[in-house]
């Protein structure tokens, strides 16, 4: 696969030591590895050679179509350490189709998944020293496109620049996992029928600030947004799936807000589900009102509440907030179930559990991991 890419190692990589002390202390998204992988497109000739080349700033022309009409979408994916040393991938055949979706959303040239793979199997190869062992950390993948002609006519542009980072992230949640408080958003909306909020678009992420600053001035962590036809049924909580734990009659059942082309098609939330079934828990995907949220809660129907997605993989919601009241989901505590579903996937993303569906993609072996 890397001879789909030219590599261009550093000829001066950082020493050893500093890595290590570099891997120490590790948020998310903060810390850069060495290299990336930069592949150009062309309408007139498709798909260049691409090239794993030291990280370094991009350059671009002032007039580049980016800048001025926003044609960006961008995926997000981890590889792990593995117990023998080797490094593993999660789904990372998912996140290339939903990139291509993505990019057909946005009038943008679809990269072929077998070039998405070879890009991170080998900027991960390169950087394998940078993919940090410790439980709940990992190696973050950041493919991006972006349209790079530059001229100011309002239309797809003709050229796009496919450009791949990582990032060793520790654990979301250090000091471990705890709920969040949530604001009901009554104001704004994440997505519209028609538009784009089942792309990973960066258009989306810019529009949510706002919401989500008026979140934290009400005391919430985190924003839920509501669509935006009937002003009613749940979509997601700021960038991440949500899910609704019942117990019905003795048995676990699952609930998620349906995919209508307003949310994004999670590849954690698919696994979640996935891992419900296979624990012999029923799972539902069907829409959900705010008003049926809380009158579940109060009635003792539902159990718990959670979001999920790559960063974080579950956060467990303890209280809703919005204009109208309040009301604390399982007393403000993690569950039981979102507690299991965590813990399992993270063993299998680590190499603890087996992985019955074939997610786990190896990269490098763990005889030669170092």
């Amino acid at each position: 696969m890397t001879s789909l890419l030219d590599l261009h190692p550093t000829p001066t990589p950082i020493a050893s030591a500093e890595r290590d002390a570099r891997l120490q202390s590790l948020g998310f998204g903060q810390l850069f590895t060495e290299h990336m992988v930069v592949i150009p497109y062309e309408e007139e000739f498709g798909w260049g050679r691409g090239a794993l080349q030291p990280y370094a700033p991009l350059s671009l022309d002032p007039a580049t179509s980016v800048l001025h009409y926003g044609q960006a979408i961008f995926e997000g994916f981890k590889a792990y350490r593995q117990p023998d040393g080797g490094i593993k991938t999660f789904r990372a055949e998912r996140n290339a189709e939903r990139f291509r979706a993505s990019a057909r959303r946005l009038a943008m040239a679809e990269l072929p998944t077998d070039l998405f793979m070879a890009s991170a199997d080998a900027l991960i190869r390169q950087d394998r020293a940078w993919v940090p062992s410790k439980p709940g950390e990992s190696l973050y993948l950041r493919p991006f496109m972006i349209g790079t002609d530059a001229q100011l006519g309002v239309r797809p542009s003709k050229k796009y620049l496919y450009v791949l980072i990582a990032s060793p992230s520790g654990n979301y949640f250090p000091s471990g996992v705890k709920p969040v408080t949530v604001w009901i958003s009554e104001e704004y909306v994440r997505a519209a029928p028609g538009g784009t909020g089942a792309a990973k678009f960066a258009g989306n992420y810019a529009a949510s600030h706002l919401a989500q600053a008026n979140a934290r001035a009400e005391g919430c962590d985190q924003v839920v947004w509501i669509d935006a036809v009937h002003r009613k049924y749940i979509e997601e909580m700021g960038g991440m799936n949500i899910m609704f734990a019942y117990q019905e009659g003795g048995r676990t059942v699952l609930v998620t807000p349906e995919l209508t082309g307003t949310l994004l098609p999670g590849v954690t939330r698919e696994s979640l589900l996935q891992l419900g079934r296979d624990f012999g828990w029923d799972t539902i995907e069907r829409k959900i009102t705010v008003d049926e949220w809380e009158a579940d809660v109060r009635a003792g129907r539902m159990t718990e509440a959670f979001a999920c997605g790559t960063a974080a993989v579950i956060t467990p919601i303890g209280r809703v907030k919005s204009r109208h009241g309040e009301f604390a989901v399982n007393n403000g505590e993690t569950g039981p179930v979102a507690t299991k579903l965590r813990k399992a996937l993270l063993d299998l993303q680590h190499g603890h559990a087996p992985d019955p569906h074939g997610w786990m993609h190896a990269v490098v072996d763990g005889h030669t991991a170092l």
